[in-house]
């Protein structure tokens, strides 16, 4: 048993099927004495609904994970670069290909048999956004096998493109020449200025939509157990229902066998009855039979003395 087979079959599987299936291989390694790899593969996380959702593109689109890691390397090259007309027409191709993306992620997942809501979604697209920005969010994306969703430290917001020129830039105004002395250099601070507010509005925009969505999976959550509790809730009702008619069936039985009981109990007291009264009955008629034979025999004996010689 190897642990990246184990661990590339577990993050295929459905949230769901993590759980049972992870301690199952658990278990199996203990039994054959790898105790290491049972540690290891016990410490395998369930992914949430959207690292489910973000491996599902991984697995089922591998045609699109080097065209978006291409993308990404082209994004931070022109970042570097201050590359404005690059970046204009890289962060169109940004907005369609993350859209998409994510489009297909939710599509995915419905086919999978685990539909997802549009919270779900922006977390996939959150995730490609990270994939962009950062090599190494796109290694681990590109592995398919995300415990959560990944967010961007920094990310490519139209901000930056806007900072970098998308219209061009009003004439100078002639300014002392103390003042023009440095002017790019204050230029290019006030552009990275502008970028760390984009940034730092991005970080805040992805939080709120991180808590958003996992309120959101909450929610989910939470019907899906009130769902459970209601269908063990009917199972329980139903189950009641029959134990009650299996006692109304055994009190019927019990009144019936009683009542058979009854009637037996009668016709032995009258069989008892009738035996008795035969009994007595032939006991009369032995001392009637007695009677007779007696007196029979005292009127034979002096017929029998006469007619002696």
């Amino acid at each position: 048993m190897d642990l990246d087979a184990v661990a590339d079959e577990l993050y295929g599987l459905r949230p769901e099927e993590f759980v049972a299936a992870r301690d199952r291989y658990a278990a199996q390694a203990r039994t054959s004495g790898e105790r290491d790899l049972a540690e290891e593969i016990a410490a395998l996380r369930r992914p949430s609904l959207a690292a489910w959702a973000c491996n599902l593109l991984v697995r089922r689109l591998p045609d699109e994970v080097q065209p978006l890691l291409g993308l990404g390397a082209e994004l931070r090259r022109a970042h570097r670069e201050l590359d404005g007309p690059q970046l204009r027409l890289l962060a169109r191709r940004q907005r369609e290909v993350i859209g998409a993306l994510g489009r297909q992620a939710r599509r995915l997942a419905a086919e999978a048999g685990h539909p997802v809501g549009e919270g779900v979604q922006r977390e996939v697209e959150e995730t490609l956004h990270a994939v962009l920005a950062d090599p190494e969010a796109a290694r681990e994306w590109a592995a398919g096998r995300l415990v959560k969703p990944l967010g961007a430290a920094t990310g490519f917001p139209d901000a930056d493109a806007a900072a970098v020129g998308r219209r061009p830039a009003p004439a100078p105004k002639p300014k002392p020449k103390a003042m023009r002395r440095g002017g790019g250099e204050e230029r290019r601070r006030q552009l990275a200025e502008a970028r760390a507010q984009a940034r730092d509005a991005e970080r805040e925009l992805r939080a709120l939509q991180a808590e958003a969505a996992a309120a959101e999976t909450g929610a989910v959550e939470a019907a899906r157990r009130s769902a459970e509790a209601e269908e063990r809730l009917r199972e329980l009702r139903e189950e009641a229902r029959r134990v009650q008619e299996e006692q109304e069936r055994a009190r019927a039985d019990e009144q019936s066998a009683r009542e058979r009981a009854r009637r037996a109990d009668r016709d032995v007291r009258e069989a008892g009855r009738r035996a008795r009264a035969a009994a007595a009955r032939i006991e009369r008629l032995a001392e009637d039979a007695e009677d007779q034979q007696s007196h029979g025999t005292g009127r034979n004996s002096p017929r029998k003395a006469r007619s002696s010689p």
